[in-house]
């Protein structure tokens, strides 16, 4: 009963992204089935895990489709949630925030935004193309008592498959990552730092950030160079002071050994293990000023060529900074195989099918009423996922905060079970599903939510509900 009435006092806080009270209603319900489902297929199971009647399934379709869940004000909220319900990382006065790109398969033909997409992952289980939606993810880091860290998922969208105009400068991938963290930066309010991957490492990256105060750290590829600074002129000369001195291949400076320094590794969950760093200012010629290299000798990991746009930060901790985006990784594989984040199913009638293997999708010479279209179906497609990152968050809050209160409801087997240490989210949600019918009974707390729910459950379906309906 506690999880549940922690799980609805936090998504009040969310109340004010909904223009109508039975829209807000309507995303409760959604919020709470998203985490009692017992499966990932999609709408469906919301019906089946809240106990709802038939007739809900196409008004849950309309929810996510209606504009009386302003988007845009749904996110705001949530980054305010989230910062006030979790500890945040933070190191040398920023807080840390990771980035990265997801891509996700999607087989139907008449789905906006579904394009041939190349899986750069190394994993052999992985086909090298696939048709899908290519989303990019900005998550908080936060720390739990025990020491643990988690990603929390703020924002997700997706970032390419369709052209909206021929003409005009397009934007593209790294600027919309730009774009996604500023605003999530200007609503947390603080001084904020953004650790990627060397795909990131880029001048349309790097200048909004450092436009705004912001920082990044980031992998560069072993084959970037960089110069030093050109030596001050003993006589003035006419024109501009030369900037840029001799050029540095990075990957030459792991020769000279002699200015490697030992130390134990500070990369998270590491022990008794130690590495060899090396740190350099440089002018790198992308965004036209120093900044901070460190490179790093791994005995299992290898050579490592790290960037930080803070030039006073502790090499150490770049390197800390940089083990901690792993966790990115972690939450992406929570939110495909555990919550089922991306299982939507919204495909579009009007559309022309696509076949295998199509580019992005050109809406510039249809109707207006087809461009309308396209972008209800592409909200809705945000509208799921932004929920989806919010169920996510919740529990990693109950996670983290309720830790033992999870346990002692979780009343099942696992073989890595250790109690001691933050559950998983789908530890979470079992512990939650098993106490839904209970927390529906009980009208103490949250009577209107409770009566709107079983006004329209089957209650042949829900245990214990059928005497007190």
């Amino acid at each position: 009963m506690t999880l549940w009435s922690e799980w609805v006092r936090c998504v009040h806080a969310l109340k004010g992204a909904c223009r109508r009270k039975r829209t807000f209603l309507w995303m409760t319900v959604v919020l709470i089935a998203w985490a009692a489902r017992p499966d990932l297929l999609g709408v469906t199971s919301f019906v089946r895990a809240s106990f709802l009647n038939a007739g809900c399934y196409h008004l849950l379709l309309n929810f996510f489709h209606s504009n009386a869940l302003v988007l845009p004000m749904l996110i705001e909220a949530w980054v305010k949630l989230a910062m006030t319900l979790f500890s945040p990382v933070t190191e040398a006065g920023y807080v840390i925030f990771a980035a990265d790109g997801l891509k996700v398969a999607k087989e139907g033909k008449k789905m906006p935004a579904v394009k041939c997409l190349h899986q750069q992952s190394e994993d052999n289980t992985k086909p090298e193309y696939i048709m899908g939606h290519s989303f990019q993810v900005v998550s908080l880091l936060v720390t739990a008592g025990t020491g643990q860290v988690l990603a929390v998922p703020l924002l997700s969208r997706i970032s390419e498959g369709l052209r909206w105009t021929r003409s005009g400068q397009r934007k593209s991938l790294l600027d919309k990552l730009a774009a996604m963290f500023l605003d999530v930066a200007s609503v947390a309010a603080m001084p904020a730092l953004l650790v990627v991957d060397a795909y990131y490492a880029s001048r349309k990256v790097i200048d909004p950030l450092l436009a705004k105060g912001l920082h990044l750290i980031s992998r560069v590829r072993k084959n970037a160079v960089a110069y030093e600074t050109a030596p001050a002129p003993k006589t003035k000369k006419r024109g501009r002071p030369k900037k840029y001195g001799p050029k540095v291949r990075l990957r030459d400076l792991f020769k000279g050994w002699q200015a490697f320094i030992e130390a134990p590794s500070p990369v998270y969950g590491e022990k008794n293990t130690t590495i060899q760093y090396r740190c350099v200012d440089l002018l790198w010629r992308p965004v036209g000023q120093l900044v901070r290299f460190v490179l790093v000798k791994h005995p299992t990991r290898g050579k490592l060529i790290l960037l930080s746009t803070v030039l006073d930060m502790d090499p150490l901790t770049v390197i800390k900074i940089y083990g901690l985006r792993f966790k990115l990784e972690v939450s992406f594989k929570q939110a495909l195989h555990t919550l089922g984040a991306y299982a939507y199913h919204f495909w579009m009638k009007a559309m022309t099918p696509i076949s295998w293997g199509s580019a992005n999708q050109c809406v510039d010479r249809r109707s207006t009423t087809y461009k309308q279209a396209v972008a209800r179906k592409l909200d809705a497609y945000h509208r799921y996922v932004q929920l989806a990152c919010i169920v996510q968050g919740l529990l990693q809050h109950l996670a983290i905060n309720f830790r033992q209160s999870v346990w002692a409801a979780f009343k099942s087997w696992l073989r890595t079970m250790k109690t001691d240490l933050v559950p998983s989210e789908m530890v979470v949600a079992q512990a939650l599903r098993s106490h839904l019918p209970e927390f529906l009974l009980d009208s103490s707390n949250n009577a209107e939510l409770k009566k709107y729910i079983l006004d329209r459950a089957q209650c042949d379906r829900m245990p214990g509900v059928t005497m007190a309906a």
